[in-house]
């Protein structure tokens, strides 16, 4: 077997799902194509329009919901090793009513939360009277505490965007656009192993005030610093992400100074890190930083969040959640400067919790890089 299908994706999971689903106070969960079924089975569905639904009740014998085009991808995929019952359905069926049919009188059931509209409107009909939550609240503590697959899996996304950043400095010049690099980094993304390229900023002087920029045609300037924050999905289905400055020539004074300060911050909020600290203290950590050089006001964004089969996932580090780290959580450090109209700044890096403190996966330079 694969590491995809025999580490990350085992077994036991869904028996560990079903005993959540209990505790939690619900009948049944309802896992539609997404993160949440593929972290469930490892089965990497297509987000159709017909219904691919995983039924794993807090009680009985799991079943999968899917189209009958769809029944060979799924027989090849890790959710064929779970031993559940793969129920077809064709075109004049409705998946729906059988669903409901088959779970009975339900009162709770936990719906995928990237599930539909649509789809969750259709549930309501066929199983009246159900109330129906997030399952979300059931897998977060599951999906946040990492395996050692999982993490296993985040060095391997660590280190091909790591290899990324390598060769940015061979992509910026003055004189190319932004566009123009962001195809380069896109083409490199893939080619380190990535099977998805999920977003590519490149903020090139004022553009780097604006933390989710989008690739523009922008010419880069001589003396411009250049935000350049990359990211993907492994065919493992863990994801990358890292940001790193990057200056054309030399950049301005003022640029220097506070990137010296917010170089401070990632760093003492990485050292933070630590089982048993919240995740609003790491927060607070970096603000705390920037805040007492003067530039408190130009961190305009949380200091991360947390990541694995979702480039954005539980959990958040962000004042206000007090949710203390635990070995294995997997989170984003990336505080931010941005000087509107002038330049901004971000330095980001993964950071899994361990037993002893934090391990980073991402290792490149984090000090300003010109090119």
């Amino acid at each position: 077997m694969t590491m995809e299908s025999s580490d990350l994706y085992p077994v036991a999971r869904l028996a560990a799902v079903q005993e959540a689903t209990a505790a939690a106070g619900l009948d049944a969960l309802l896992l539609t194509p997404g993160p949440d079924l593929r972290y469930v089975t490892g089965y990497e569905a297509l987000p159709l329009e017909r219904l691919t639904c995983l039924v794993l009740p807090a009680a009985g014998d799991a079943f999968l919901m899917v189209p009958r085009l769809e029944l060979p991808a799924a027989e090849h995929s890790p959710a064929s090793r779970l031993g559940i019952e793969f129920v077809p359905w064709d075109e004049t069926d409705d998946p729906y009513a059988a669903v409901g049919a088959r779970l009975g009188g339900v009162a709770r059931v936990g719906l995928a939360d990237r599930m539909w509209a649509m789809q969750s409107l259709r549930f309501r009909e066929a199983i009246p009277g159900a109330e129906q939550v997030l399952a979300g609240s059931v897998l977060r503590g599951l999906r946040m505490r990492k395996s050692p697959a999982e993490v296993a899996a985040l060095r391997e996304a660590g280190a091909a965007i790591d290899s990324v950043h390598a060769q940015v400095p061979g992509f910026l010049r003055a004189g190319r656009t932004e566009r123009e690099v962001g195809r380069d980094i896109a083409d490199a993304i893939i080619e380190a192993g990535h099977s998805t390229v999920d977003f590519v900023i490149v903020g090139s002087g004022p553009n780097g005030a604006s933390p989710h920029h989008e690739l523009s045609d922008r010419v880069i300037h001589e003396g411009e610093p250049v935000v350049v924050d990359i990211g993907g999905q492994m065919p493992s289905g863990y994801c990358s992400d890292s940001t790193r400055v990057y200056s054309v020539g030399e950049p301005p004074a003022d640029f220097v100074k506070y990137y010296d300060v917010l170089q401070r911050a990632q760093e003492a909020a990485c050292a933070a890190v630590r089982p048993g600290v919240s995740c609003e203290s790491i927060d607070a950590v970096a603000r705390e930083v920037i805040a007492a050089e003067g530039y408190g006001e130009h961190f305009i964004h949380r200091t991360g969040h947390g990541i694995g089969l979702e480039t954005h996932e539980e959990p958040y580090i962000v004042a206000g959640n007090a949710e203390p780290l635990a070995p294995g959580f997997a989170f984003s450090v990336e505080p931010g400067i941005y000087l509107r109209g002038a330049h901004g700044a971000r330095i980001e890096d993964i950071v899994i919790c361990t037993e002893e403190g934090g391990e980073r996966v991402n290792h490149r330079p984090r000090g300003l890089v010109i090119v």
